[in-house]
Parts: structure tokens; sequence; C-alpha cells
């Protein structure tokens, strides 16, 4: 693969991620997005399905993780470091999944900050922003 053919992926994926954020409220069941976009530390927290919003949260973190692991491997082209993102975005979704839960089934106000910032490891790309400089670096030490 060309570097000229690894951009253009890069580019087409980071768009894909861009428009799975653009169109989150029509793609994914979230009561949440429009309760954290009001002033959320002084209101009750929104009616919810539990399983419904467990099921689009991991669907959304698995398309995020998904383009992600594209863009990982078009920048790298090292199936070492796929191996080791995968572990680390397994191991993530466990440590975010059961605080999410946590959260949606016993939601109290002092919590919302928490369960905001948990939340939003879930749904948007943040492991990408932290593993590309981070293998970027050790592919330098390499």
């Amino acid at each position: 693969m060309t570097k000229t053919v690894s951009y253009i992926l890069v580019a087409i994926l980071l768009l894909l991620l861009i428009l799975v954020r653009a169109y989150e409220d029509v793609l994914f069941y979230d009561p949440y997005l429009i309760f954290f976009e009001n002033d959320y530390l002084y209101i009750d927290s929104p009616r919810r399905e539990v399983a419904k919003l467990v099921f689009f949260t991991s669907l959304r973190y698995a398309i995020n993780t998904l383009l992600s692991l594209g863009i990982i491997y078009c920048a790298f082209k090292d199936k070492q470091m796929i191996k080791f993102s995968v572990v680390i975005y397994a191991i993530a979704y466990v440590c975010f999944l059961i605080p999410f839960m946590y959260f949606v089934i016993n939601p109290k106000q002092e919590d919302y900050y928490l369960f905001f910032n948990v939340r939003r490891f879930l749904i948007q790309p943040i492991l990408l922003l932290l593993l590309l400089p981070a293998l970027y670096y050790y592919k330098l030490k390499r």
C-alpha cells in the first residue's frame, strides 16, 4: 500500500468517525445526548431503557473501535500494534462499561459529572487520540 493510498484511507476513516458523531442522534438510542447538552447537574436523569441503551452504546463503541483500528493499521502497517490495540480496546470496554451500567441503573445527581466522562470514553474515539501518539513514539524508539 503506497503512502498516498494510506493517507486517503485514513481520511476516509476519519470522515466516517465524523459522520458517526454527526448522525449520532439518528443512528443510536441515547437519551443522555439531550440530557448532557442541558444543565444536567440540576435536573433528574432522563427515562431510559437500560438494555437498549447498553446495546446502542456498545454498538457505537464497536463502530468507533473498528474505524480506529483501521486508522492505526493504515498509519503503522504493523499487525503487532493492531493486536496490542485490540487488547487495549477490549480492556477499556470492560473497564468503562461496568461504571457506565452502574450510573445508568443508579442515577444520582452527584455522580452525573463522572458519568458524563465515563460515557464519553465509550461513545467517542478518545482512545484513538491516546494510542496514535503512544504507538508513534513506540515505533520511533524501536
